[in-house]
């Protein structure tokens, strides 16, 4: 294969890494595939000189020992890159920074290669893609289309192959909605995961940097190398646990009720969302009827209520100085800021505390909300000539996931059928609680690969991308899941008297195993509640019934504080030879008891009519 047809998905560049491939020839390419675009993707594209030192710092380098080595990337025109104006998408607003925004850093750390600056809406101020004075950001697979935004040149960069994945920022769903646009996934990490540091800000509180890549597994493994606490970063938070993983199935996922979807008269959007629920059933997953009004009320507050005034704050010198620099819609925005209130801040803050406690509840039904990433898309003359209103329509599924720190991907979900954007792409959102990126971007990619896609706009397939091997799957900042899987054999198990005592605890079945063939199963004397002493012995054994479930390891010292003498956790062998804490017996426990192994576990003795 010629360089000029390598896929840079992180699979296929390892692969051509590992068959001799050299990064100088790969960023040559890359280059070259950047300083062609006819799209408007790019504010700068480094020159060869200054891409130079760049990749002769992987001179030498092995590159199975850096998970992102040679990996090349784009960064919206908003994050810092050493060396290269950072101008968010204002000309006279440029300035050139001294030194790389801290994830960046981390980035190149781990072996990946900026390779240019990205397009945007003008201070990250939009969802379309048409308001920089650098030209409207076209779209990947119609130029007469939006790309979506505000992230618009970092999402059109990786869907037309020139870069495996790039940096943008999300404050209202700019990180998902031209992933929709454009075929790709679309992480909008958990609030602080990524570090804000070196990176201009449009609403402090609520800006994450977001990637967007090729495949799930792909921002994956760019998540796992960019993900680290920065204590320069007020905002900065440490990784945490992402507890149950409900990625594998099954799963509970909530929908909007039909009175909370609206596509803006795209029947092709509906059908593909009523696809996509159907494809999330057939993954395992149970869909839980939602009610979005109080997120939708959420979203609202993002333009209509105080935090305006944080993009005023962000930009106050510069937008006092030369307003008329800032693009009309852009400024009409920005400017409305000048006059929030203190009252006005403080209200809409203790109105939003009160509305996430409403939306929180529902993650005591469900793991996971799907809803469509944007209900439409328009055409770039469209949106010029109504650019407040259609640009509103944009974030009505978006707005509210910032405000109430929720983190989501945007994935793929299909090609519209018909209507005026026929053919274009069109994609879901996955969204979960705060550092449950993990799960999702599983779960992203289980429901991505159920289809024969291309890769964003390339002539490659999904089908041929194998998820990347580059990283550890279970860590992303050094946190894993924070989890303990349990074996139960008896009044534990599903629809038994005391299951509720896991699943108040938020423990996920996980699987029904047989133990090893070690163990005699023993019906206890007393009661109420009836149980069994499960003893492993030396012979006379069988295998034992079992299910295992998964709790979040904060609970498991509860629930373990409540078991009763003579039962206790210890390790439990399962007939696949591996171990798993569980419940055992001590050999006291047994006097008195009724030997119940030969029907191979509680359930079976239970059906018997529980005879002694």
């Amino acid at each position: 294969m010629s360089l000029s047809q390598l896929s840079f998905d992180l699979a296929s560049l390892q692969a051509a890494y590992r068959s001799g491939t050299t990064v100088r020839e790969v960023i040559a390419e890359a280059l070259a595939r950047c300083r062609a675009d006819t799209h408007h993707a790019f504010i700068h594209v480094l020159s060869d000189a200054e891409a130079a030192p760049l990749v002769a710092r992987l001179d030498g380098v092995d590159p199975a020992s850096l998970p992102l080595f040679g990996v090349p990337f784009a960064l919206k025109d908003n994050i810092d890159l050493a060396g290269i104006p950072t101008t968010a998408g204002c000309p006279e607003f440029a300035y050139t920074p001294t030194g790389s925004a801290f994830l960046v850093q981390q980035l190149m750390a781990a072996g990946a290669v900026p390779v240019g600056k990205a397009n945007l809406d003008q201070f990250a101020t939009g969802l379309n893609g048409t308001r920089s004075p650098f030209g409207a950001c076209n779209n990947a697979f119609d130029p007469d289309f939006i790309s979506g935004g505000s992230s618009s040149g970092s999402a059109v960069s990786v869907a037309k192959g020139c870069v495996s994945f790039s940096l943008g920022t999300d404050t209202a769903g700019s990180g998902r909605v031209p992933a929709s646009f454009n075929n790709l996934v679309g992480l909008k990490p958990t609030l602080g995961l990524l570090s804000g540091s070196g990176v201009v800000p449009a609403c402090r509180s609520l800006d994450t940097v977001s990637i967007f890549a090729l495949t799930a597994a792909d921002a994956q493994a760019v998540l796992g190398a960019a993900a680290a606490f920065d204590a320069a970063d007020a905002y900065s938070r440490a990784a945490q646990p992402f507890g149950v993983d409900f990625s594998a199935g099954p799963f509970r996922f909530g929908v909007p009720r039909a009175q909370d979807l609206e596509f803006f008269g795209n029947d092709a959007a509906a059908t593909l969302f009523t696809t996509s629920v159907e494809r999330l059933k057939s993954l395992g997953g149970t869909p839980v009827d939602v009610d979005l009004t109080p997120f939708l009320e959420a979203a609202r507050l993002l333009y209509d209520g105080p935090w305006v005034a944080e993009r005023y704050v962000a930009i106050q010198d510069f937008i006092n100085a030369q307003p008329e620099a800032v693009f009309p819609p852009v400024r009409t925005i920005i400017e409305g800021g000048r006059s929030v209130s203190g009252a006005q801040a403080f209200a809409a803050s203790y109105r939003l505390k009160a509305l996430k406690r409403v939306c929180d509840a529902i993650w005591r039904d469900v793991d996971c909300l799907l809803t469509p990433t944007a209900g439409t898309l328009y055409r770039i003359a469209e949106m010029q000539a109504d650019p407040i209103q259609l640009n509103s329509n944009l974030g009505r599924y978006t707005n509210f996931m910032n405000l109430l720190d929720y983190s989501a991907v945007a994935v793929p979900s299909g090609f519209l059928a018909d209507g005026p954007a026929q053919g274009l792409p069109w994609g879901v959102t996955l969204a979960a609680p705060a550092f449950k990126d993990l799960a999702l971007l599983r779960l992203a990619d289980r429901f991505h690969r159920a289809q024969d896609f291309k890769l964003g706009a390339t002539s490659a397939r999904l089908a041929q991308a194998p998820a990347c091997t580059g990283l550890p799957s279970g860590e992303v900042g050094a946190a894993g899941s924070g989890t303990v899987r349990v074996a139960v054999c008896g009044a534990h198990l599903s629809g038994l008297p005391l299951n509720h005592q896991l699943t108040s605890r938020g423990a996920r079945l996980v699987s029904s195993p047989l133990s090893a063939p070690d163990y005699q199963l023993h019906a206890l004397a007393g009661g109420p509640v009836q149980r069994p002493g499960m003893v492993r012995v030396t012979e006379g054994g069988a295998p034992i019934a079992l299910e295992v479930w998964e709790l979040p390891a904060t609970h498991f010292g509860s629930f373990v504080a409540g078991i009763p003498a003579p039962l206790g956790i210890g390790k439990v062998k399962l007939a696949d030879g591996s171990e798993v804490p569980g419940f055992i017996c001590e050999g006291i426990g047994i006097t008195g008891a009724t030997d119940i192994t030969h029907f191979g576990g509680w359930r079976a003795w239970l059906a018997a009519g529980s005879p002694r």
